[in-house]
């Protein structure tokens, strides 16, 4: 009694996990949930998402709501407990239902095609009939040509004044179904992989600056184990407009106190260095930041000389006399339509220029503004120029930063997946019997065929064939 009692409840578990409802199901809560999870940002500042929940719920109740969703887990979703636990259970019922139908599937592969009754031909799916005036021998000798150069590897059966050819083709292809099981039970494996031992955080990197973490959120960091560096960020704009172009970084790995790598990243253009990778994400200008201007000095003999220079500093084009002194610096400037005075219209390095007081021996001192986009602002008489390279030092590169070490396990299933649904879709098992029967001075054909799917092609098959070989027949009669 007690082995019956644990018979059935083991025959209980195991159809419970075979269901093809509770797969179904599973799928419907993993789609919902990953809606929620693509629609709210993960690990982000409470204020980003409370903002975003006050677009669908309004003001009042979005921190309320904000709270529910944090106490579910939905901030850190693809983390949370329930979901990886969703995940394994999908994956487990995806095995069981696996197990459970593999074995008929494969004896349903291995047995071998046999041939049947011109009854039983003619009860077939797909059946064809026709009566060609020729010999028994030649009808069958161009039929087996026909079959063969269709692809298909063809047995005969003979007897009763008729000769049977039979074939089958693609019936490996039942068993594709489950390498697209595989490859998704990889996928979830690679994903829970990356979820243990990976992470997704972010850093904000001043140029000239160096960190050996990276951050989770604002209070929690994590170890790179080496050191990374900005050297410089630059955006790139479309000529004449503020529309950005490319956003760019120049990034040093820094191991063991010396540079292993040295890489200028943009947007998918990222770094990658001990399975850890770089992308670019943002940008941003730092509070009270004392940086460098980066300033070409050309005279008009065409010596140049590059300078970096702080406020108040000065400096001299050789040769010529002329002086100047850095006295102000604007973010984005621009003349105002109505007033015509000078203004600067943004916090970011829009469109960056350095004011100089200059001072030219026998000339009045004047105060010029020099923009960075636009060179020509720095030409000085006599062929003389001040080029505006760069504010150095003020802005940040924003980078996330991402480990996962199951993306090739991700990236292998991926491949598995796309072979298995192109054979699952497109391929198919085709059974053909075509059976020659001997009438006087004729031979009367009988088709038969099935597919399991795509049967309107198989169909073309089956005519392409019959087509071939009637040509043939027709052909060798007029020899």
């Amino acid at each position: 009694m007690e082995e019956k009692e644990k018979k059935d409840i083991f025959e209980t578990v195991w159809k419970f996990f075979a269901s093809v409802k509770l797969a179904i199901f599973l799928l419907i809560i993993l789609a919902l949930t990953s809606i929620i999870g693509t629609i709210v940002e993960q690990q982000a500042e409470p204020s980003k998402n409370i903002a975003l929940l006050a677009k669908f719920f309004g003001d009042a109740f979005a921190p309320t709501v904000y709270n529910i969703f944090a106490k579910l887990g939905f901030m850190d979703m693809y983390g949370s407990w329930w979901f990886v636990s969703f995940l394994v259970l999908f994956s487990i019922n995806l095995v069981v239902c696996s197990l459970d139908r593999f074995p008929k599937t494969l004896r349903l592969v291995k047995t071998p095609l046999r041939p049947l009754s011109e009854n039983g031909i003619k009860s077939m799916p797909v059946k064809k009939e026709l009566t060609i005036k020729t010999s028994l021998n030649t009808a069958r000798d161009e039929f087996f040509n026909a079959l063969t150069a269709s692809g298909y590897r063809v047995y005969e059966a003979s007897g009763n004044g008729s000769i049977q050819l039979y074939t089958q083709k693609g019936r490996f292809a039942r068993l594709f179904v489950y390498v697209v099981h595989l490859s998704i039970i990889l996928i979830f494996l690679g994903a829970l992989i990356g979820i243990r031992f990976g992470f997704k955080g972010y850093l904000n990197l001043p140029e000239g600056r160096a960190s050996t973490v990276a951050y989770l959120s604002p209070d929690k960091t994590i170890p790179l184990g080496f050191t990374i560096k900005c050297n410089w960020y630059d955006t790139q704009y479309y000529k004449g407009t503020d529309t950005p172009k490319e956003f760019q970084s120049e990034l040093v790995i820094i191991d063991d106190g010396r540079e292993v790598l040295k890489k200028v990243i943009e947007v998918n253009d990222p770094l990658t260095y001990n399975g850890i990778t770089f992308y670019q994400s943002n940008y941003g200008m730092m509070e009270n930041a004392a940086g460098y201007f980066i300033l070409n000095i050309s005279s008009g003999s065409g010596q140049e000389n590059t300078l970096r220079l702080k406020y108040g500093d000065s400096f001299e084009i050789p040769g010529t006399g002329i002086k100047g002194t850095i006295s102000d610096f604007s973010t984005a400037l621009t003349r105002d339509r109505n007033t015509g005075a000078l203004t600067t219209y943004s916090e970011m390095m829009v469109n960056p220029a350095v004011a100089i007081d200059f001072d030219i021996p026998g000339e009045k001192k004047f105060k010029g503004w020099i923009l960075r986009r636009y060179p020509e602002t720095g030409i000085l008489p006599g062929g003389n120029s001040v080029k505006f390279v760069d504010f150095w030092g003020v802005e940040y590169t924003g980078l996330q930063v991402a480990k996962d070490p199951g993306v090739w396990l991700i990236y292998l299933a991926s491949i598995l997946m796309s072979i298995g649904l192109y054979i699952c879709f497109f391929i198919s098992h085709k059974k053909i019997w075509i059976q020659i029967t001997n009438d006087r001075d004729h031979a009367r054909i009988t088709v038969g065929g099935s597919s399991n799917r795509n049967r309107l092609a198989f169909e073309n098959d089956i005519e392409k064939i019959l087509s071939r070989a009637s040509k043939a027949i027709e052909e060798r009669s007029k020899k």
